[in-house]
């Protein structure tokens, strides 16, 4: 099942501007290894329930995978072939906004770097923007 909020203040958002970078969740706080996005989009909360069916088969219960991002943004459309007027299209489906440096997956639980780095692989292959493979920060 689709992530979505379970109640929204407006039903319908406008586009916004993706402009910056991530100045909010840009490093790994809760696993080893995450997955950095190197670029701006929408990602839906199709490709991000993709990513998560990918990571779960890849590691098969060893480790553990968490989703740093939440699709809150109602993306609407129009029908095909209607007329142009007659208002904003019905909410169609819901997006995470992502910004150049925003970690999109977290793998941790003993992991080693190799197998986070195919699993990572495939879950970059879903994805929409570009992504790395970054490590937890080492505290000195």
């Amino acid at each position: 099942m689709a992530l979505m909020p379970k109640r929204v203040r407006h039903r319908k958002h406008q586009r916004g501007r993706l402009k910056g970078k991530a100045s909010r969740g840009n490093f790994v706080v809760h696993g080893q290894y995450g997955l950095q996005s190197l670029e701006r989009g929408w990602i839906s909360a199709q490709q991000i329930e993709a990513g998560r069916i990918t990571s779960s088969q890849f590691l098969r219960g060893e480790g553990k995978v968490y989703i740093r991002i939440f699709p809150d943004k109602p993306v609407s459309a129009r029908p095909l072939e209607s007329r142009m007027g007659k208002g904003k299209g019905e909410p169609d489906y819901w997006a995470a906004v992502v910004k150049p440096g925003t970690i999109l997956f977290e793998i941790g639980g003993g992991v080693p770097l190799d197998l986070a780095k195919q699993c990572f692989n495939r879950i970059a292959h879903k994805m929409p923007v570009k992504c790395r493979l970054v490590a937890r920060r080492q505290e000195v």
